[in-house]
């Protein structure tokens, strides 16, 4: 492999060419979301999750940084970020992996084998540890509530404060909508 950024380039074209929907965030080819849908016979099964990679310069030999755009209950994700807690991709990370491991080995095996003495949603860990029936069935609560396929294309329309409206966004939103209706 010649450079970094060819096998980015590589890596990417292989990702999208594995089934997986890639959406692009900007031109470059850094910063995309890929949606990833739940591991069969778990309670996170039928959920669909909107994922945002980022790739260092450094990539192949610096980890994706990684994290859910919609909601998950799970004690390694930040709930409020969606930051992962994962050692592979976070420490153990080396070039030999690519982003299809991502997202057909690294993330199933978060969502299948918790760790919950590392979390970093203490709820979930603490719940997952005292009640896994009840932790199962908030899980899936949550893949009811956050993680249907229609809520990955809602996740991706949701705008951070600092991003600006476009013109369209902006002439198309009322003012009432913003603030809400008045208690009368």
């Amino acid at each position: 492999m010649s450079s970094p950024s060819k096998r980015r380039e590589m890596d990417l074209m292989k990702l999208m060419m594995s089934d997986y929907k890639v959406e692009m965030i900007n031109d470059g080819m850094q910063e995309f979301y890929v949606e990833f849908n739940g591991p069969k016979d778990c309670p996170y099964h039928g959920g669909v999750w909107k994922i945002r990679v980022e790739l260092p310069d450094a990539y192949p030999y610096k980890s994706p940084s990684i994290g859910f755009v919609n909601k998950i209950y799970h004690p390694n994700v930040d709930e409020m970020s969606g930051s992962v807690c994962l050692d592979v991709i976070n420490q153990t990370w080396s070039p030999m992996f690519d982003l299809v491991n991502v997202f057909e080995v690294f993330l199933p095996q978060l969502l299948l084998y918790a760790n919950p003495s590392d979390p970093l949603n203490g709820e979930a860990a603490a719940l997952m540890m005292r009640d896994r029936t009840a932790y199962e069935q908030r899980v899936k609560e949550y893949c009811e509530k956050y993680a249907k396929p229609e809520d990955v294309g809602a996740a991706a329309e949701e705008k951070s404060s600092d991003e600006e409206l476009s013109e369209d966004e902006y002439a198309a939103s009322d003012d009432e909508e913003i603030a809400g209706k008045a208690d009368l």
